[in-house]
């Protein structure tokens, strides 16, 4: 089992930046690829971007060029780094990790963190 907890969000103005954070607990040597996806309100939640944990990321089209997702495995925590955020970025942001099991995979979800930019 782990847990995640988010951190970083925020308001800021459109063409601003910010750094979020998701730190994981628990048995954190069990988890294989993160993720960050986001919900905006009234719309399906989607994926931002994914990290391995040799480093290995992949990305939405819609932040490409403009966020980046790293990972700390000493740390046990990734980070999405957003610049030139738009209006559109606007939403709940949260972290997701695989962890591996006997039988599989199972997903952890954390709280989610604010993202609100305004125009």
């Amino acid at each position: 089992q782990v847990q995640l907890v988010e951190s970083g969000g925020g308001l800021v103005q459109a063409g601003g930046s910010l750094r979020l954070s998701c730190a994981a607990s628990g048995n954190t040597f069990k988890i294989n690829d993160m993720a960050w996806y986001r919900q905006a309100q009234g719309k399906r939640r989607e994926l931002v971007a994914t990290v391995q944990p040799i480093g290995t990321t992949t990305y939405a089209d819609y932040v490409k060029g403009r966020f980046t997702i790293s990972r700390d495995n000493g740390r046990s925590t990734i980070y999405l780094q957003m610049n030139s955020l738009e209006p559109e970025d606007t939403a709940v942001y949260y972290c997701n990790a695989d962890y591996i099991t006997r039988v599989g995979t199972q997903t952890f979800w954390g709280q989610g963190t604010q993202v609100t930019v305004s125009s």
